[in-house]
């Protein structure tokens, strides 16, 4: 007998889990498989709800797969972004022809909120939590989800927002096909995640423009207009970029373009659609410093006038915004030490960012997970800043093929040590940081080989420096 139609939901986590309520609050049927263990909370909720599931395999998926057109009408798949599409049962899922899509995609489908999507290879989190800040502070009723916050499907399941800030990583964007952003932000594009990308560039790029696919000339997209990876593509594609276009940089203009936000001496500006003035704020009055964090206060500021903030909403918002955890975070200061935790700096670029912001020697954290790293492009600021380098990682081979025998300005070898765990990683630190030193813990890596993630890995860097 043939059923209703059928939602797999692959992998029991936030995204999952929200998933799977959403689509039996729509009347689907349901069945929720991960292959490892499902964490309490999750499998409690799933419980309640009656929502079948099985963990420690894919077997009933598999049976269910053998079946198709006999069990049911049709089926459609929600996986986790953490799930390769290069696993086998993914490949299996769509040599068969069953659609494989993402939360956002699925989510998408049930409600009408507007949505204001940012991606990049960095500054997205912070671009995400403060376009959210400044929404929430001016009484908008919006919902915070993607990477950060409670799942989205969730939120459509229970809650009824106006507006939807999301986070939205390339793994995401992957499995989205219809799905239409209001407001879509790329911040900045650079090599990441190039494992499941082929080791291509181009096919990592080509994901993250995915964020502007199904946009209309009543949508807008914001970008910076000094990344030249994001300039080029847009170039490539021209008018197959449907929305308004509103760049941000550092000078009023790039390549002769007017930039919607810049920086005047010591002002960042803010323009308005018509590229009139709209805000002009100093810039010692931001609590986020460095250069990259202009931009995410540029995009995030425009985001929030294009969706209708008045100016003083968004000023008072961006003066008040106190950062993300795990970004930049200062933990203490330690016999005249400071420690900060970057643990979110999971690429290069995110660590040159940080590494370009320190004015005191450092002492350096890198290792874990490598994800296809090019080192060369901290290799100056290593040589320029750093004193001590520490490894932390179940293998360090790559790292200390690369850095083994890097030498400062001076031309002296800079000395590293490996570490094993992070309490051994920091009582490094410790013995061989000086005062009037930074501890940086900036790693360049995913997190998977000694840690849960990357909140954990900063959690037990900010617990172990506060045992000192």
């Amino acid at each position: 007998m043939i059923k209703n139609k059928l939602i797999i939901v692959l992998g029991a986590g936030e995204s999952g889990v929200g998933t799977a309520v959403l689509a039996a609050k729509q009347g689907f049927d349901v069945f929720v498989s991960d292959f490892g263990k499902i964490k309490d909370d999750y499998r409690n909720i799933l419980i309640n709800k009656n929502i079948s599931f099985e963990e420690g395999s894919h077997n009933r998926v598999l049976e269910i797969m053998k079946n198709v057109g006999k069990e049911t009408a049709s089926i459609e798949v929600v996986k986790s972004p953490g799930i390769a599409d290069s696993v086998p049962i993914i490949k299996s899922l769509r040599e068969k022809g069953i659609p494989v899509i993402s939360e956002i995609e699925f989510a998408g489908r049930y409600t009408n909120a507007k949505t204001i999507c940012i991606t990049g290879s960095n500054g997205k989190t912070t671009t995400t939590m403060l376009t959210y800040h400044i929404l929430r502070n001016a009484g908008y009723n919006v919902g915070l989800a993607g990477n950060v916050g409670k799942s989205f499907a969730m939120q459509v399941a229970e809650d009824n927002f106006d507006y939807y800030v999301l986070e939205i990583s390339s793994f995401q964007l992957d499995g989205m096909y219809s799905f239409r952003a209001d407001i879509a932000i790329i911040t900045n594009i650079t090599p990441d995640h190039l494992d499941r990308y082929d080791y291509k560039f181009q096919n990592y790029v080509d994901s993250k423009f995915r964020i502007l696919q199904n946009q209309t000339e009543n949508d807008f997209f914001i970008f910076w207009a000094g990344d030249s990876t994001v300039a080029n593509e847009i170039e490539k594609r021209g008018t197959n970029i449907k929305a308004r276009k509103i760049p941000f940089d550092l000078t009023s203009q790039t390549d002769n373009v007017p930039n919607y936000a810049f920086v005047d001496g010591k002002d960042i500006i803010f323009n308005n659609l018509t590229n009139k003035l709209f805000l002009e704020m100093e810039t010692n009055n931001l609590p986020l410093k460095g250069n990259h964090n202009l931009y995410n206060s540029m995009a995030a500021g425009l985001a929030s006038q294009v969706a209708g903030v008045s100016k003083d909403a968004i000023r008072r918002s961006l003066e008040t915004f106190e950062g993300v955890e795990h970004r930049m975070e200062y933990v203490a200061t330690v016999r005249g030490v400071r420690y900060i935790n970057d643990s979110k700096a999971t690429n290069v670029n995110s660590c040159w960012y940080a590494l370009q912001s320190m004015t005191t020697p450092v002492v350096l954290i890198l290792g874990g997970t490598d994800k296809g790293n090019d080192y060369s492009d901290i290799s100056e600021l290593v040589s320029d800043r750093v004193h001590h380098l520490i490894f932390l990682g179940v293998d360090n081979d790559k790292l200390i093929k690369f850095f083994g025998s890097h030498r400062n300005k001076e031309g002296k070898k800079i000395p590293y040590s490996e570490a094993r765990s992070m309490e051994e990683c920091v009582q490094q630190a410790y013995k061989v940081a000086q005062n009037g030193d930074t501890v940086l813990l900036s790693p360049c890596c995913a997190s998977f080989d000694l840690f849960n993630n990357y909140e954990d890995r900063g959690r037990q860097f900010k617990e172990a420096v506060r045992r000192l």
